[in-house]
């Protein structure tokens, strides 16, 4: 079940269905990064693949992400808005988060970590947890590409982006 009740399988899902293959080969990403293998926390990993849909203007993953994963994360709504239109400097992240929400922001402006940034995030994580990071920013700009090249109707029940009225910054 994903969302306040059970649903049929998500838009994109049935979307890439009619290409066998290629939704058989990315199952298994998806599952590793959202499973209960993953190396980062979930809060951690929303924060990834929040900014990630927000920067890449995917409004339906970012929305499915918000009920599905996001809050039951414990994401805030001021860390949900400010996904979309805040800063890793906000008042609502902690340091692990903000330096997450700076890698998501590096690796779509540049497609690089700086020395700097990875110095900040091996305070807080260990190398494979920052590879896994790095992977998922990657995986979700390919997810966010796909929802936008497809123009996917957001799911009825799924969040849509805070107006930008809703950030105080």
């Amino acid at each position: 079940m994903l969302g306040p009740r059970p649903i049929e399988p998500l838009r994109l899902f049935r979307t890439l269905a009619v290409h066998e293959r290629l939704a058989t080969s990315m199952l298994p990403m998806h599952s590793r990064i959202l499973g209960p293998q993953a190396m980062v926390q979930p809060i951690i990993r929303e924060v990834m693949i929040h900014r990630t849909s927000a920067l890449t203007g995917s409004e339906y993953e970012w929305g499915v992400h918000v009920i599905g994963f996001g809050k039951p994360a414990g994401l805030s709504d001021a860390q949900l808005t400010s996904t979309v239109h805040g800063a890793s400097t906000d008042e609502c992240w902690d340091g692990a988060q903000a330096s997450v929400f700076r890698l998501a922001d590096e690796m779509h402006s540049t497609c690089r970590v700086s020395d700097e940034l990875w110095s900040l995030l091996s305070i807080h994580f260990d190398e494979l947890q920052v590879l896994e990071l790095v992977v998922m920013a990657g995986w979700y700009h390919v997810i966010g590409y796909v929802c936008n090249a497809l123009e996917l109707e957001p799911e009825a029940w799924a969040a849509r982006f805070p107006l930008k009225s809703a950030h105080p910054g």
